[in-house]
C-alpha cells in the first residue's frame, strides 16, 4: 500500500486538473491531442471550424454577412469574434498551460516535507478524490445539461438584448425568431463555448476543494522560511497559470460591451457594475482555493511569534550579560566573535516570523489579476477618450 502512495505522488503527471474527463478523451480520440496536451493547434481549428466556420458560411448563404437588411451583420459582431476567435482559443490554451505548471505542485507538498508521515494516507486520499473528481463523466454531463436546460431553452430565445435585425435572427419584445445561422448559434456555438468555460469553474472548484482537505492536515509549516508563507509560496506561480481563462472571461465581456456601444448607443461608464462584478468574481474564483490555508498560516504564525520571542529573549539576555555586564573572559576578544553575528542571524529570523503573511500571495498579485481580466476592456477606452489624450495620460503616469 505504501509503494502504491508513493508510486502516486512522485509520478510527476499524476496531478493534473486537465488530463482527463470525457472531453480529454474525446480529444485523444479524435487524435486532437496527445497524453499530456500536446497538439494544441488542431484543437483550436477543429474548435473555430465547428464553433465560428458556420456561422460565417451560413450568414453568407443568407446574405447577412457584411449587411444588407440587417442591422447587425455578422463580420460586424463583435461580440461573436471575440468569443469565438479569442476567448475560445484562450481557454484551450489555458489546458496546456495549467497542466504544465500544475504538474510538480503536489509533489511539492512532499518533497518538501510538509506532509507528516502519519497524515500521508490522508493526503494520497485527497490527490485520488481529487482525480475521480476530475474524471467524472456525471460532472461533465451535468454541466451540459445545464448549458442546454437553461441556456438554450430558457434564456437564448427570451432574454435577447438587442431588439431589431442581425445576422442570427431578428428580435422583437425580446424574443428571438433566429435566422439559420442563429440556429447553430443557439444549439451549437454558444452552448459548447459555456460549456469550455463552465468547464474550467469545475476544475477551479476541484482545485479549491483539494487544497480545502490539504489545509485540514497538520500541515509541517515552518514560519522563518524565506517566501514568508511557512514553505506554501510555490503555490503562487499557479495563480498566473489561470490568466489565459481570465482573459478569455474579460475578452467575453468587453465583446458584450463593445456590441452594445457601437449598435446600441450605450455609453462605456454604463458598464461599471459588470466590469466590476467580472473582475472580482474572476480574482476570487483563482485566489479563493489559496485561501484555505489562511487559518493554518495566521495560526503558525502566532505560535512562530510567540516561540521565538521566547528565544530572542534568552539570548539577547545571555549575550548582554556576557558583552555588557562583564561576563565574557578577559582573554576572550569582541571583535571576530560569532556571538554578534548570531544575534544579528537571530533578529533576521524573528523579523521573518513577523513578516510571515496569513495568504499565499500578495497585493501586487491581486492587482495583477485584476488588470490581465480588464486587459480585453482597455480598446473601449477609445470610445471615451480620444487616442491623443489617452497617450497623454499614460504618458503622464509613466514621467
Amino acid at each position: 500500500m505504501e509503494t502504491q502512495h508513493t508510486s502516486l505522488i512522485m509520478q510527476p503527471d499524476d496531478f493534473s486538473l486537465v488530463l482527463g474527463g470525457p472531453l480529454y478523451q474525446l480529444w485523444r480520440r479524435t487524435r486532437l491531442s496527445g497524453n499530456a496536451m500536446q497538439l494544441l493547434h488542431r484543437r483550436i481549428i477543429a474548435a473555430v471550424l465547428l464553433l465560428w466556420a458556420p456561422l460565417l458560411i451560413l450568414s453568407i448563404a443568407e446574405g447577412h454577412a457584411w449587411g444588407g437588411t440587417v442591422k447587425l451583420p455578422f463580420l460586424r459582431d463583435v461580440e461573436m469574434h471575440v468569443r469565438l476567435l479569442l476567448a475560445l482559443p484562450l481557454l484551450i490554451v489555458a489546458e496546456l498551460v495549467v497542466h504544465q505548471r500544475m504538474r510538480r505542485v503536489v509533489r511539492q507538498f512532499v518533497e518538501r516535507n510538509l506532509i507528516p508521515d502519519a497524515a500521508r494516507p490522508k493526503f494520497d486520499a485527497a490527490v485520488a478524490s481529487a482525480m475521480r473528481l476530475r474524471n467524472s463523466i456525471t460532472a461533465e454531463l451535468l454541466l451540459i445539461a445545464f448549458v442546454y436546460g437553461v441556456g438554450v431553452l430558457f434564456v437564448w430565445r427570451t432574454h435577447v438584448r438587442m431588439e431589431g435585425t442581425s445576422w442570427y435572427g431578428v428580435a422583437e419584445g425580446g424574443k428571438l425568431q433566429p435566422s439559420l445561422a442563429g440556429w447553430w448559434m443557439g444549439l451549437v456555438s454558444i452552448p459548447l463555448f459555456q460549456f469550455l468555460l463552465l468547464r474550467w469553474y469545475f476544475r477551479l472548484f476541484i482545485w479549491a476543494r483539494f487544497l480545502w482537505q490539504v489545509s485540514r492536515i497538520a500541515l509541517k509549516i515552518v514560519p522563518t522560511h524565506p517566501d514568508r508563507c511557512g514553505g506554501l509560496g510555490f503555490l503562487q506561480p499557479i495563480i498566473n497559470a489561470f490568466s489565459p481563462v481570465l482573459v478569455a472571461q474579460g475578452a467575453v465581456l468587453a465583446g458584450m460591451m463593445a456590441n452594445r456601444i457601437f449598435y446600441a448607443g450605450a455609453k462605456l461608464p454604463e458598464f461599471k457594475l459588470e466590469i466590476i462584478g467580472v473582475v472580482g468574481v474572476m480574482v476570487f474564483a483563482v485566489l479563493c482555493p489559496l485561501l484555505v490555508f489562511t487559518f493554518r498560516l495566521a495560526a503558525a504564525k502566532r505560535a512562530g511569534v510567540l516561540e521565538y520571542g521566547v528565544l530572542a529573549q534568552r539570548y539577547v539576555r545571555e549575550f548582554d550579560d556576557k558583552w555588557l555586564r562583564g561576563g565574557a573572559g578577559a582573554d576572550e576578544p569582541l571583535i571576530g566573535s560569532a556571538d554578534i553575528q548570531s544575534l544579528a542571524d537571530l533578529g533576521n529570523s524573528f523579523a521573518t516570523v513577523k513578516e510571515m503573511r496569513a495568504v499565499p500571495f500578495t497585493l501586487k498579485t491581486v492587482l495583477e489579476l485584476a488588470v490581465i481580466t480588464l486587459l480585453p476592456v482597455l480598446p473601449l477606452l477609445l470610445t471615451v477618450i480620444p487616442l491623443e489624450e489617452l497617450l497623454k495620460r499614460l504618458l503622464k503616469l509613466v514621467f
